[in-house]
């Protein structure tokens, strides 16, 4: 009936714009519907299936959560006491006007700010979106409603646990692992090793996402308030697809860079911050300590 029809032509309007990155111009040509039409069902069916999924598919985590997510990526990427790993990366628009030089980040381009936390399966957990592009440095997290919740230790963290097997170094924090940009030494060559293939989950979960939505393959020519809750409704059903085992581009995206050069998905300058308390040190230096023991090393690591 004309119900199902209408319903049918709304959900593949809407697919065909998040897969292909096409234009609302080229969609409504195609299937000779008007451009507002278009764009107002991709803006409208954007918002739903956020608003559906939200609270079943990212749910915000709960400390019996936070432990979890430690356990799986000791289990798969031998980091203990890892509640997720977190990168950002700016979603490119074309420039929106009477902004001046907000959007204008270090590329040259107009962008928002995507900020991810990631678990051990690539699965999104917490996002952040919308910050200005030019804000590409470690003052994104700060600002964004994780660091805030982190910082108010709003986030239901687990209490501290020494490390499996090392329990003389004392009780360590539960950790985000992040890409410290840092010079490798021969030092903490292991330690590096481990933290870089932790941290490369996020990155992996970015190309999966760029890989299976193209249309952050394109500069996005919606404002910046459309681009957020598209980036919100690619996340949360990149949730909902690999929940429910589909998982047939995950070999090719992991393998493929999330970043080339046909991609509108750009690293953010710099995540973490300039220099590290005398605590962060500390717990590093029992890191590296710990991954280079008999209690916690993998001996691929070390060849």
């Amino acid at each position: 009936d004309w119900l199902k029809c209408y319903l049918f032509f709304v959900f593949f309007f809407q697919y065909r714009f998040l897969a292909t990155g096409d234009s609302f111009v080229s969609i409504a040509f195609s299937y000779r519907v008007g451009t507002s039409t278009v764009a107002t069902i991709v803006d409208e069916v954007t918002k739903v299936i956020w608003d559906v999924l939200v609270n079943e598919y990212m749910p915000v985590p709960a400390t019996q959560n936070w432990v979890e997510i430690a356990k799986e990526f000791q289990e798969r990427w031998n980091f203990p006491n890892c509640i997720g790993a977190i990168d950002g990366k700016l979603v490119v628009l074309q420039a929106p006007p009477n902004s001046g030089s907000l959007y204008f980040n270090y590329k040259g381009t107009h962008s928002i700010v995507r900020l991810a936390l990631v678990d051990a399966h690539y699965l999104f957990r917490v996002i952040d979106v919308g910050a200005f592009g030019r804000n590409s440095d470690g003052g994104v997290f700060s600002c964004s409603s994780l660091g805030k919740r982190l910082k108010e230790e709003k986030l239901g963290i687990p209490m501290d646990t020494p490390l499996p097997g090392a329990e003389s170094l004392g009780p360590m924090p539960h950790v985000f692992v992040v890409d410290e940009r840092q010079q490798l030494t021969t030092e903490k060559r292991v330690y590096n090793y481990r933290l870089s293939r932790a941290r490369r989950v996020v990155e992996n979960a970015f190309g999966i996402l760029s890989n299976q939505w193209r249309v952050y393959r394109r500069v996005m020519a919606v404002t910046p308030e459309k681009a957020e809750a598209i980036v919100k409704t690619t996340c949360i059903l990149h949730n909902f697809l690999r929940i429910h085992g589909n998982k047939c581009e995950e070999e090719h995206a992991v393998r493929s860079s999330p970043c080339d050069s046909q991609d509108s998905l750009q690293p953010v300058l710099r995540m973490g911050a300039n220099s590290s308390s005398r605590l962060a040190v500390s717990f590093r230096e029992k890191f590296c300590t710990y991954f280079s023991s008999p209690q916690g090393e993998v001996l691929a690591t070390l060849h």
